[in-house]
């Protein structure tokens, strides 16, 4: 993989990468909203809103759906964090595993979506794909949390735009970040743009494209950390 196509910084790399995962999540949140019965699985602020209407009786919303999204996801981070917990922020061969993984699961659901699995027949089904891609993403969302990149979470904008507006020259005057804020609230826009489209093809075109995504930054993480490892200078032995 040529190297310079990818910024050397590591935090600038981190950035591109944590970007093209928010991408990715706006793909997998569209299938999961408009094909998997209303059920976010990345976005956990709206299922705690759905599951409370839901509660309610409010147009006849899922109530398992968001409960097992929200476990699930819950799940998956305390498996990043447990994984995580004795590793410093910044990339590392175990964060490469935990992408790895995410990809994994994304793509096996993908193939069998693809293979003619219809989740919209079988209600069952549809919790089992719907927890199996929370988990998925709750360990991205936590590995990304480790990695530590400002205002880009991967799977949420609302802070992101909260810091936009109140730091903008109409309101603190200090803007910063703003290249990278606006970045986010319009990757995660244009992934569930693009997240509609292929779910209007099948719907596991979306969560093959996720896989794929996911598994590409992996790959160059990966690659970035294996020539961190090999330009470090090796410690000359106690004599």
């Amino acid at each position: 993989m040529p190297a310079r196509f990818f910024p050397a910084d590591p935090s600038r790399l981190h950035l591109v990468l944590m970007l093209m995962l928010t991408f990715s999540t706006g793909v997998i949140d569209a299938v999961g909203y408009l094909g998997l019965d209303r059920v976010f699985t990345a976005n956990m602020t709206g299922n705690v809103v759905i599951l409370g209407m839901a509660l309610m009786g409010g147009d006849n919303l899922p109530v398992l759906g968001p409960i097992v999204a929200l476990a699930g996801f819950m799940a998956g981070a305390l498996v990043s964090g447990r994984t995580l917990r004795t590793i410093k922020s910044g990339w590392t061969h175990r964060t490469t595993g935990l992408l790895a993984g995410v990809g994994a699961v994304m793509a096996a659901v993908a193939i069998a979506l693809l293979s003619g699995v219809t989740p919209r027949d079988n209600e069952l089904l549809t919790v089992a794909i719907t927890g199996a891609l929370a988990v998925a993403m709750g360990v991205q969302a936590a590995t990304a949390r480790h990695l530590n990149v400002k205002d880009v979470s991967t799977v949420v904008v609302t802070s992101t735009i909260t810091g936009l507006a109140a730091d903008s020259r109409l309101g603190a005057g200090t803007h910063p970040f703003w290249g990278r804020r606006l970045a986010a609230v319009g990757l995660i826009m244009a992934g569930a743009a693009l997240g509609t489209v292929l779910l209007q093809i099948h719907i596991g075109l979306g969560v093959l494209m996720t896989a794929l995504i996911t598994l590409f930054v992996a790959v160059v993480g990966w690659n970035a950390v294996t020539r961190q490892d090999a330009a470090a200078p090796v410690a000359e032995p106690a004599s």
